[in-house]
């Protein structure tokens, strides 16, 4: 799985949740990790959560098969941040 971004919006999101894309897309090798389709989104983005380290990590991200223009099996990372409280909870509990 390749996954792309925006290498702006990548800047910003490790100023504001100090997790880069890079290191947030190393939670799709969590073979616990929890998905889920964002229910506010306009467009059709995924929600998964799993572990980075020994951190539980959040990434939006477009479905790789369904990412338009893209090639196979590549999906776009959108935002990427540390779980809250309530969602570790959830991913502990496997009912993200």
């Amino acid at each position: 799985m390749h996954w792309t971004w925006d290498e702006n919006k990548n800047r910003s999101n490790l100023r504001k949740h100090s997790l880069s894309f890079e290191t947030a897309a190393l939670v799709f090798a969590d073979p616990l990790m929890l998905q889920r389709p964002d229910p506010h989104s306009e467009e059709e983005r995924w929600l998964t959560m799993g572990l980075v380290g020994n951190v539980v990590v959040v990434v939006s991200h477009t479905s790789p098969d369904l990412e338009a223009g893209a090639e196979p099996g590549m999906g776009r990372i959108i935002s990427a941040r540390k779980a809250t409280s309530h969602e570790r909870r959830s991913y502990e509990e496997e009912e993200f």
